[in-house]
């Protein structure tokens, strides 16, 4: 605040180093001007006490340089991975990125999109939890909409980058099933919804095909709750012989249980995790998991962001293929190993 009680503006930067207030503003943002001259204006700006009006340059430039990247649940490991690798990736002079947990709540995520609107976000990266959602239609007829996982079938979304999951699971499925399992649980995000082809499906119809009994149950990510999901199925009435984790922070909660319960992997019990957390090659044994191009999708992702926010165009979805990382949690049933 100026000595007058007045906010400075760039028109009195502008006044104290003799610079027009374009040239000001381009100077204070890093964008033109030689180092010397950005150095004297932000001088100027920082004597004076000048503060950059976010909702007033957005209401100028009709951007606000924020972007949001919306997870579904940061208890998920790899959503973290994946929202700090955006996060820096997105980090420019005239841009930032709004890293927002929606705590597993589908409600509470279309609440925070709409949030992320009505502050002028340049574009919004989503992690669906409901992709079949209808109120993802309007959020998208208001900003930019990347999604990342599951396409939004309601929505014209700017851009979709989409897991393979036909891919991963059946590949996973098929693995349990050539070492003699038939009786499988895919523990799954906890709550369920009717999309377009979720990984519960297509577990569902390729199990059939293999002659493999599947039963999918709803896992939280949190360890504590993770565990106390595996350890009701492995001493309910139908402990399966195999387990597909749709996430390796849910696979880490199977550890805990079978620790806890006597119960040997792979011996006892054979695990499929989903997203190769680093850490599951440090547990005993290492978990056999899917390999997802993590620095590759989040290039492919702030490629798109500049491509919406810079042209306002859609852009043609890809898809992410998953590589099974084999490390020796997966074994014959205990019924099929040689005495």
């Amino acid at each position: 605040m100026s000595a007058t009680g007045r906010r400075p503006t760039l028109k009195d930067i502008a006044a104290d180093t003799g610079l027009s207030m374009a040239a000001v503003s381009y100077a204070l943002r890093g964008l033109q001007g030689t180092p010397e001259t950005q150095a004297r204006v932000q001088e100027a700006a920082e004597r004076l006490g000048y503060q950059a009006d976010p909702v007033a340059r957005a209401l100028a430039s009709g951007r606000s340089g924020s972007i949001g990247v919306l997870c579904a649940s940061l208890e998920d490991l790899w959503q973290q991975r994946l929202a700090a690798a955006l996060g820096r990736e997105l980090l420019a002079p005239d841009r930032n990125a709004w890293i927002i947990d929606s705590a597993g709540d589908a409600d509470r995520q279309l609440q925070l999109a709409q949030h992320l609107v009505d502050h002028r976000a340049d574009a919004i990266v989503v992690i669906p939890i409901d992709p079949g959602a209808k109120g993802w239609a309007k959020i998208a007829q208001q900003a930019p909409v990347i999604a990342i996982g599951d396409a939004l079938p309601a929505a014209k979304a700017k851009s979709e980058v989409l897991f393979d999951n036909e891919t991963g699971v059946s590949t996973a499925l098929r693995r349990l099933a050539d070492a003699g399992h038939r009786d499988v649980v895919v523990l799954s995000p906890s709550r369920r919804f009717e999309v377009e082809r979720p990984a519960e499906e297509i577990a569902q119809r390729i199990a059939f095909g293999l002659k493999v009994k599947v039963r999918i149950v709803p896992c939280p990510h949190d360890l504590a709750g993770a565990t106390d999901v595996a350890r009701e199925v492995l001493t309910g009435d139908r402990r399966p012989t195999g387990i597909l984790a749709l996430a390796d922070s849910m696979a880490f909660g199977v550890y805990a249980a079978c620790k806890e319960l006597g119960i040997c992997v792979p011996d006892d019990l054979s695990l499929l995790g989903y997203d190769d957390q680093p850490m599951s090659q440090l547990l005993s044994p290492p978990l056999s998991t899917f390999h997802w191009p993590l620095d590759d999708l989040v290039a492919d992702v702030v490629s798109r962001v500049t491509s919406a926010v810079d042209t306002n165009r859609r852009v043609r979805r890809t898809t992410v293929e998953p590589t099974l990382i084999e490390r020796g949690s997966v074994a014959a049933p205990p019924a099929a190993q040689p005495n």
